[in-house]
């Protein structure tokens, strides 16, 4: 599939990596290719591969864009690195021991996953800084000069080192680093907190710094693969907090990976939306195992606190909200006589049964094939038939075991599902004060536009969003993403201390210059690369911060704490507690060509759905027939080749000229 657009001369390849799809856009000569292979999940860079060779046959040079899930992977299902951590004697158990915070609240006796380092590979050592660097105890030369020795002695695949107040003083770390730096671990990648997060609070600087050495061999064999395989002339890798990477740094610093997948699909959504005029919208991204949903007021919103396989990671991260419910989730009555769908999913191989790879239980997508939404001629645009008879035998079973008929079981699927999806439309909305009605739904993923209309009406949203290549939106967000660079730094400065206000002026400064180097040595223009400075700021006393603007911090910090928290306390001083920089280069430049405006009905044909436990007669449209200004009552089914959307009766569908389909209200 190809649509014109004027862009870059050379070519760029995005590439997102999804459970079920690995999906491919190529924009080459102001034009876009499209592709979708199935992934390989014993080796995702196998599926890139033979994606790559599809869409580029012929050697050339090339950029290749990637949103990877393989750090996301290691960590939900605990297979990533032996770690030795090395930390100060005395607070070997800080990843253990961490907060106050009861994982299960009312539950008698709580359960949290077990620590990514097992206790007996946590080292302790001599030496101790305090807050402000001051040495109050040093390095032990003699202890130093055995530690290789003993971290070798348990075979760590990855060493993390974090001592107490490096982001003060790394002198201690870079010390220790350089003696783990010797023959004895050459080929041990080392992770040290002082370059990765140099910030306050020890137990999120230690979960970060683990994290990233859990992840680092396995991340860094796959992208070290792609390297070497792909044929691309650069490479960057999509990171969690919606900007690109050098493919270098995300092998050194994997941690930034860990939403690199979903955090490309946000960025197209926001993208798409203003295209068509609105800036406050909801993305939901259902693919074939989870559904990934963010609130974007205006904006790409980012949060410092986020946790993954019970682990706090403390970069910065778009905040996305994830649970378990996609196209292959698949369907099971519980000891209860419940019906219950997901999170286990029937993934890319063999995935949902009609695709005829030997799937068994009965999934999302086989109760939209069922119910006529996703018609078995229509999926990948008719490339790819569907099996919808294979379907019979595993609802026959599953709406047995529920006392009722073929048709409610698989409605009965779709509504499960539904609620799950809308549980977690409303975690990000209602319960953190946002109205939906303020809002637009933007869908994507595979799966999204067949459930969005009824999702944005359950959730009160007035309109749904369904972009062009729904199902590649990941990959097209990527596209979209600026190259960026941020730096921070705790430093602890008053309000009302002139001499410590110095230290604000001259970290930003010194951050702003060292984000700009980085991003000239990636290859971004000067002149075209713009800064944003910010200051996590408090009262003095209270134990945690409001990030705001470094412009006139101090002012706005009482305004965004009277926002959050219903007071402010003007007269009292604020303190600085940690300043950032985000450095962002340009982003590829294409643009989106304006549909023709139509002249005429677009042809459709007859299709049967069922709906509440009958047929209906509804129409079958082809995406590629429509144009801007038209107007369609559901019910409708639009089919493309990387989506399907499903438009209920009730609900209208009005063609935008960017190309984008809204759905409101009939």
């Amino acid at each position: 599939m190809s649509t014109g657009l004027s862009g870059p001369s050379t070519p760029i390849v995005a590439v997102d990596t999804g459970g079920t799809f690995t999906d491919l856009v190529l924009l080459r000569g102001g034009r876009i290719r499209t592709l979708k292979v199935p992934s390989t999940p014993a080796d995702p860079s196998q599926a890139v591969l033979d994606g790559l060779r599809q869409l580029l046959p012929e050697s050339g040079d090339f950029e290749l864009l990637h949103g990877s899930t393989v750090a996301t992977n290691a960590l939900l299902e605990r297979r990533g690195a032996r770690v030795v951590l090395v930390t100060n004697r005395g607070f070997e158990d800080v990843i253990e021991i961490g907060r106050q915070n009861r994982p299960q609240l009312y539950a008698l006796v709580g359960y949290r996953l077990p620590p990514l380092v097992a206790r007996e590979d946590r080292l302790g050592i001599a030496g101790r800084l305090g807050p402000e660097g001051e040495e109050i105890e040093p390095l032990d030369a003699l202890e130093l000069e055995g530690l290789a020795a003993r971290v070798a002695e348990r075979a760590p695949e990855a060493v993390a080192i974090m001592l107490l107040h490096s982001y003060a003083d790394a002198r201690h770390e870079r010390d220790v680093a350089s003696a783990l730096a010797g023959e004895t671990l050459a080929d041990t990648p080392l992770s040290v907190s002082s370059e990765l997060l140099p910030e306050f609070r020890e137990y999120e600087r230690a979960s970060t710094t683990v994290v990233n050495a859990y992840v680092a061999p396995v991340v860094d064999r796959y992208l070290g693969r792609l390297a070497s395989e792909a044929g691309a002339t650069r490479i960057r890798i999509m990171g969690s907090g919606g900007g690109s990477l050098p493919v270098e740094r995300a092998r050194r610093e994997p941690v930034h990976t860990v939403l690199s997948g979903p955090a490309g699909g946000v960025t197209g959504a926001l993208a798409w939306a203003r295209r068509t005029g609105h800036a406050s919208v909801i993305s939901f991204d259902m693919g074939g195992t989870s559904t990934d949903v963010s609130l974007l007021p205006g904006r790409a919103l980012r949060t410092r606190e986020f946790e993954i396989a019970g682990a706090p990671v403390a970069i910065p991260v778009l905040d996305i909200h994830t649970v378990g419910a996609g196209g292959g989730s698949i369907a099971r009555v519980d000891p209860g006589g419940s019906l219950r769908v997901g999170p286990r999913s029937a993934g890319a191989d063999p995935g949902p049964i009609c695709y005829g790879r030997g799937g068994v239980g009965v999934t999302v997508t086989d109760a939209n094939v069922w119910l006529g939404r996703l018609p078995v001629d229509a999926f990948l645009d008719g490339t790819r038939p569907l099996d919808g008879e294979a379907i019979r035998a595993p609802l026959t079973s599953l709406a047995a075991a529920l006392g009722c008929s073929l048709d409610e079981a698989a409605e009965g699927v779709i509504a499960v599902v539904n609620a799950a999806m809308e549980r977690a439309l409303r975690v990000i909305s209602v319960e953190r004060g946002y109205d939906p009605l303020e809002f637009a739904v933007v869908a994507f993923g595979g799966a999204g536009g067949l459930h969005v209309a009824e999702l944005a009406e359950r959730l009160g949203a007035r309109l749904a969003i369904v972009p062009p290549d729904p199902g590649l939106l990941s990959a097209y967000g990527m596209l979209a993403s600026p190259v960026t660079r941020e730096g921070t730094r705790t430093i602890f400065a008053r309000s009302d201390d002139a001499r410590t206000l110095d230290l604000v002026t001259d970290a930003l400064a010194e951050l702003e210059d060292d984000a700009r180097r980085a991003l000239a040595a990636d290859g971004a223009p000067a002149g075209e690369v713009s800064v944003e400075r910010w200051i996590d700021a408090r009262y003095p006393g209270q134990s945690y911060e409001l990030a705001v603007p470094a412009e006139r911090w101090v002012s706005r910090f009482h305004e965004v704490h009277r926002e959050r928290y219903g007071y402010a306390r003007p007269d009292e001083p604020v303190e600085a507690v940690t300043v950032r920089v985000i450095a962002s280069g340009p982003a590829p430049s294409f643009e989106t060509p304006t549909l023709e405006h139509a002249s005429g009905e677009p042809p459709t044909a007859p299709a049967r759905v069922v709906l509440g436990g009958r047929a209906l007669e509804s129409r079958r449209i082809r995406r590629g027939d429509l144009r801007a200004g038209h107007a369609l009552a559901g019910p409708l089914i639009v089919q493309e080749y990387s989506g399907t959307t499903w438009v209920p009766p009730g609900r209208r569908l009005n063609v935008d000229p960017t190309g984008c389909l809204l759905l409101t209200a009939d």
